[in-house]
C-alpha cells in the first residue's frame, strides 16, 4: 500500500431525526402510524400482552408445587466424625465451630448419615440419625442422643394478658 492508494473513510450515515416536520423526510407521524396506542407518547403494551386474548403463559398448564413444610437438614457422614478424638461429645455447635457444617444451611437441624466407617468412640448429639449411622456409632462404642427440634408456638392471648 502506497500513499497515493489511501482514500478518506466513507462518511458515517447521519441519524434520522424523526418528527422534525415534513421537510425532514420523516416528519408528521414519525414512522409511528396514524393512530392507536403505539402512536402515543408512553404508549405500547407490556411484553407478553396479546391484545386482550388469553396470553400464552396463562394458557399453558403449570406443573408441580413447592412444599413449604419441607424440613431442611444439614447432613454429615459418620466417616467425617473421625476428625475428633476418642470420648468427644459432638454437638451441632461443635460441628459449626470446626466448620464441618454450615450454620446457614441447617434450618431444621442436623442429620447424621451412615456413609463410611467410624473408628472413634464418640457421643453424638444431633436432630436426626439414619439407622445405619446409629448402628455404626454404637458398634464403635459410642452413644447416640437425639435432640428435639424446638417448634415455636404462638402464645395465646390469655397467656399474654397474665404476663403483663
Amino acid at each position: 500500500m502506497k500513499l497515493h492508494d489511501l482514500q478518506p473513510n466513507e462518511p458515517l450515515k447521519k441519524k434520522k431525526r424523526k418528527g422534525r416536520g415534513p421537510g425532514s423526510g420523516n416528519g408528521t407521524r414519525a414512522g409511528r402510524g396514524q393512530d392507536g396506542q403505539n402512536s402515543r407518547s408512553g404508549g405500547g403494551v407490556r411484553p407478553g400482552f396479546e391484545g386482550g386474548q388469553m396470553p400464552l403463559y396463562r394458557r399453558l398448564p403449570k406443573r408441580g408445587f413447592t412444599n413449604h413444610n419441607k424440613k431442611i437438614y444439614e447432613t454429615i457422614n459418620v466417616e467425617s466424625l473421625n476428625v475428633f478424638e476418642d470420648g468427644t461429645e459432638i454437638t451441632p455447635e461443635l460441628l459449626f465451630e470446626t466448620k464441618l457444617l454450615n450454620k446457614n444451611k441447617a434450618k431444621d437441624g442436623i442429620k447424621i448419615l451412615g456413609d463410611g466407617e467410624l473408628e472413634r468412640k464418640l457421643t453424638v448429639k444431633a436432630h436426626k440419625f439414619t439407622a445405619s449411622a446409629k448402628e455404626k456409632i454404637e458398634a464403635a462404642g459410642g452413644s447416640v442422643e437425639e435432640i428435639e427440634v424446638k417448634k415455636w408456638v404462638k402464645p395465646s392471648k390469655k397467656e399474654q394478658t397474665t404476663e403483663n
